[in-house]
């Protein structure tokens, strides 16, 4: 009785202060709510440069970035960097989903297959991707070709890795029901397996398309001309630091402008999962409604 009439004592108080800050990052918006952190960290860096606290250096506040931004801008130069770094992650992306994904399927289906050649490619998923460059450049030159193909390694080993995992992971019990209905081959792949693997298999996307965007780093430090891993090299050798912290903005920008675009094309196929997540979201839309 005791322990009951204590917690309904300090329930309610001790509960304030995280139910508010619960429905306040909940409610509504999540877009400007992810804005906090990062304006919240320009603006206090742009004060104390302002106030003569740190010169700015070689950290320049937002409104120098902003200026050298606009000037990029102006000249053509951002719009051409952007969209040379962003076809080469769109292609690598491509290539490496479309080679990790069948393989992926390959060594998750059948045992002897994985026996054979997951050994291999667990070896060079451990290589890091500057090791890649001198190769490729041998290869394939110093032209778009090691580029590419460059992302595409990166972007094939998560990918591979989640498939593999996801379709060795399927409940046995789904297999099962789907024999006693007496599926077909294609027909358990297609009611089974891919509703069962889906889910993973959009993380490992998702990740595969993060690794694709450093891996493009690496890429364009091959001879690019072009670029945003161009523009962090010249402002390297040039000493503008405005100019790094300008190419590596955009490139936090575009992968998460990319990320969320796969998230959205993904996720009407996901409508049906009864994840936490999803339960917390719609328990939260009852309680405002």
């Amino acid at each position: 009785m005791t322990e009951t009439s204590s917690r309904a004592e300090t329930g309610p108080a001790t509960r304030t202060g995280a139910d508010f800050l619960s429905r306040f990052l909940g409610y509504g918006k999540p877009f400007f709510i992810g804005l906090i952190l990062p304006l919240g960290a320009a603006l206090i860096w742009e004060a104390v440069v302002a106030l003569g606290w740190n010169t700015g250096r070689l950290l320049p506040p937002p409104s120098v970035i902003w200026d050298t931004l606009a000037a990029l801008w102006q000249k053509g130069d951002l719009t051409r960097h952007a969209a040379a770094t962003l076809w080469r992650v769109v292609v690598g992306f491509g290539l490496g989903v479309v080679a990790g994904t069948i393989l992926g399927a390959i060594t998750g289906y059948y045992r002897p297959v994985a026996r054979l050649i997951d050994p291999t490619f667990q070896a060079l998923r451990a290589i890091p991707s500057i090791a890649w460059v001198p190769l490729f450049i041998l290869w394939f030159g110093i032209f778009e070709l090691p580029k590419v193909m460059l992302i595409a390694v990166g972007v094939f080993f998560p990918v591979y890795l989640g498939v593999m995992d996801a379709i060795r992971s399927v409940d046995r019990k789904f297999v099962e029901v789907g024999r006693v209905f007496r599926l077909s081959g294609t027909g358990m792949v297609v009611r089974i397996l891919l509703p069962a693997i889906f889910p993973a298999y959009v993380t490992a996307l998702r990740s595969g398309l993060g690794l694709g965007w450093m891996f493009v780093v690496a890429a364009e430090f091959m001879g690019a001309s072009t670029g945003l891993g161009y523009l962090l090299v010249d402002g390297q050798q040039l000493g503008k630091p405005a100019q790094i912290v300008a190419a590596i903005l955009i490139f936090a920008i575009l992968g998460k402008i990319t990320d969320s675009l796969l998230a959205w094309v993904t996720a009407p196929f996901l409508t049906w999962e009864d994840s936490f997540a999803r339960g917390k979201e719609a328990r939260t839309g009852a309680g405002e409604a």
